[in-house]
């Protein structure tokens, strides 16, 4: 049953416009079109570059009221949509983000931030205050409790929220558990949507990248702004790929470069010291 579970989310997060012919994680998708009986509001809608409402009330794992906003305008979010008390699918989510954010050289809370936000009315911030917890204990970077957020709210503002991020889910009132699509997003500093990444697992390559890319090329160095002009975001797939014709072109300009300064290197040693000719002349006095 986990693995039927986990191939179902799999189905399900797969983006709107990506077709049969995509990949997720190493599984073939079917049609957008076809979700399984029973399940036909859950999956994912791609909002790209929509705002995410800010003045949306939320209350954080200390039970303080907070607005969404007052976590935009410094810097990129990643933002993961889920129920802490879940069974299975919400924790693979969780595990993953976290897996790839220890493999990250950028920190929690100092070049990004991450909001945690429940479907779940009924989570309360006593079990938010669990979850960073325990999230928190494995990620072991300092600051990290400054800028990973877990937030509860009321359904008018859970309803706004998911809306937003196009993330449709359902209540299963027979298992009493939520059947939902598994996807993380990245925010621009603004609070608008840049990325998705479905499935349970994230490439650490992607996420820096996508951080780079929301952040207006803030953070980051000159490597990473080479790889970002090689590869570019797939929104189909939500995985970054080698564009080829930019890889041509820079191997072409390699290419000349190397060419002209060993024509230079050639040029100079074939000159004379004192820049007289020497094939056959000769000086008379």
């Amino acid at each position: 049953m986990p693995m039927l579970m986990l191939a179902l989310a799999a189905a399900l997060a797969w983006p709107a416009s990506a077709g049969a012919q995509g990949m997720n994680q190493g599984m073939m998708s079917p049609p957008a079109s076809m979700r399984p009986p029973g399940l036909k509001n859950v999956g994912i809608l791609q909002n790209l570059n929509t705002q995410i409402p800010a003045d949306l009330v939320f209350r954080d794992e200390t039970g303080q009221t907070v607005r969404l906003g007052d976590y935009f305008g410094r810097k990129p979010v990643i933002l993961s949509l889920v129920y802490y008390q879940c069974t299975m699918l919400c924790g693979e989510v969780l595990n993953g983000l976290d897996t790839a954010l220890r493999v990250l050289k950028f920190d929690v809370g100092k070049e990004f931030d991450v909001l945690t936000v429940s479907f779940d009315p009924k989570d309360t911030p006593a079990v938010a205050t669990l979850k960073k917890s325990e999230y928190l204990k494995r990620y072991k970077r300092a600051g990290a409790e400054n800028g990973w957020h877990f937030l509860t709210g009321q359904q008018p503002a859970i309803d706004a929220l998911t809306k937003a991020a196009g993330f449709q889910y359902q209540y299963d009132p027979r298992s009493e558990q939520f059947a939902h699509a598994t996807a993380i997003m990245i925010l621009t500093p603004e609070g608008k949507i840049a990325q998705y990444y479905y499935g349970v697992e994230y490439a650490p390559k992607d996420l820096r990248l996508g951080l780079i890319q929301a952040s207006n090329h803030k953070i980051g160095n000159v490597v990473d702004e080479v790889l970002l002009y090689c590869y570019h975001y797939d929104p189909n797939t939500g995985k970054y790929g080698a564009t080829i014709f930019t890889i041509l072109r820079l191997s072409g300009a390699a290419t000349i470069l190397v060419m002209g300064v060993f024509l230079g290197i050639l040029i100079r040693r074939g000159s004379p010291p004192d820049g007289k000719e020497q094939n056959g002349s000769h000086s008379y006095v």
